[in-house]
């Protein structure tokens, strides 16, 4: 017996969010049906709604949901019907990296999350009059009322959150705060500078705020957005519209450099002053994405000095650890995500990809 939903689908790259009625698969050994109460739109989803990826439209995007669980698969374990949730990413649980605890780099990651559309096994999660749609995104696909979701993907939460302040948790919030928490690991006396405050951005900067890191220097060309890093931990804020940011930088760090850059921008220009702007044996942690294929160009001999480029995905995060953490952090007010959130009503998903777009929302969260 399939499971009747309702879901934004993407037709085709480049067309806009459409509410459809849809029939998810009857559950599998490792996998439930979740009832949606909130999920994030992040710029992956818009990237792959507008045909920058190679996933199978028709499909169902969604990979920052939340929910409550309504139906288990007979082999799942970790969670019963009842229990709240936040979905995130999914990984096969076996390869070398999975066992060593980084499940963001799987062996299968990327046809698992990103581009396949469907289960590891070829079947479909997701159809709509009998047509297989593109589905199993990040193992949720939760732009819909109900998801079915891999086990994997899901992350037990305290119920005593509200679902839809800590949704955003599943991707950009535990990418941000991983940059700095997983790879920077920033020390007393540290400068840690987050190249772009949007909502990777500022998490970041709301991690690097919870270190010993002395300096901490957003820099963005949205002069809103910087006043919101400074209330969010930033000592430094840096316009990139208005100063040249190797002289800026130079004067924060008294000409030493900055021993660790978060780079969410995805602008290969900006990069390449970030790695510029290292101190030696300092550290920039790639995060923005831009299209497959893209290249930056460094100057080796600057990279000498015990320079570190590091790629990320996911903050390098063990969610089944990280995420409840972090769920903690929010209900004490010690990681104030709700500054970040703008809510929509699922039905104004399109709205939310506007206002996204044109920077009136920084991290917009849909409501079921």
């Amino acid at each position: 017996m399939t499971i009747p939903t309702r879901a934004a689908v993407v037709e085709s790259g480049g067309a806009p969010f459409t509410l459809s009625d849809v029939e998810l698969d009857e559950p599998g050994p490792h996998e439930a049906v979740v009832r949606m109460v909130a999920t994030g739109l992040c710029h992956t989803d818009l990237g792959v709604a507008s045909g920058g990826l190679p996933f199978p439209l028709p499909g169902v995007l969604g990979h920052e949901g939340a929910g409550v669980v309504e139906a288990v698969g007979p082999d799942v374990t970790g969670v019963a019907p009842g229990d709240h949730v936040v979905l995130s990413f999914t990984s096969c649980g076996d390869c070398r990296n999975c066992r060593g605890g980084h499940p963001a780099y799987c062996a299968t990651w990327l046809p698992l999350n990103l581009i396949g559309g469907h289960r590891a096994d070829g079947t479909s999660t997701i159809s709509r009059d009998g047509e297989a749609l593109g589905g199993h995104f990040f193992g949720q696909s939760s732009f819909a009322e109900r998801a079915l979701v891999d086990e994997r993907s899901l992350v037990k939460v305290d119920p005593d959150v509200p679902l839809e302040s800590i949704a955003p948790l599943g991707c950009g919030v535990q990418t941000g705060v991983g940059a700095v928490w997983n790879v920077l690991k920033p020390v007393t006396g540290s400068t840690v500078v987050v190249l772009g405050a949007g909502a990777v951005g500022l998490s970041a900067v709301m991690a690097a705020a919870l270190t010993p890191a002395t300096n901490i220097v957003a820099v963005d060309r949205i002069g809103e957005r910087l006043s919101l890093a400074k209330e969010l931990g930033a000592t430094h804020t840096v316009n990139a519209a208005e100063a040249d940011l190797a002289e800026a930088l130079g004067r924060i760090t008294g000409g030493q450099g900055a021993d660790g850059v978060v780079e969410t921008t995805g602008n290969v220009g900006v990069l390449r002053q970030g790695v510029d702007a290292l101190a030696a044996r300092g550290t920039l942690v790639v995060v923005g994405a831009p299209p497959f294929g893209t290249e930056v160009a460094l100057d080796v001999n600057g990279l000498l000095g015990g320079k570190q480029v590091v790629g990320l995905t996911l903050g390098d995060a063990e969610t089944r650890t990280f995420i409840p953490a972090l769920v903690r952090l929010v209900k004490e007010g010690r990681l104030p995500l709700d500054r970040l959130i703008s809510t929509y009503p699922f039905a104004d998903i399109d709205q939310a990809v506007r206002d996204m777009g044109a920077g009136k929302a920084i991290k917009p969260v849909l409501t079921f």
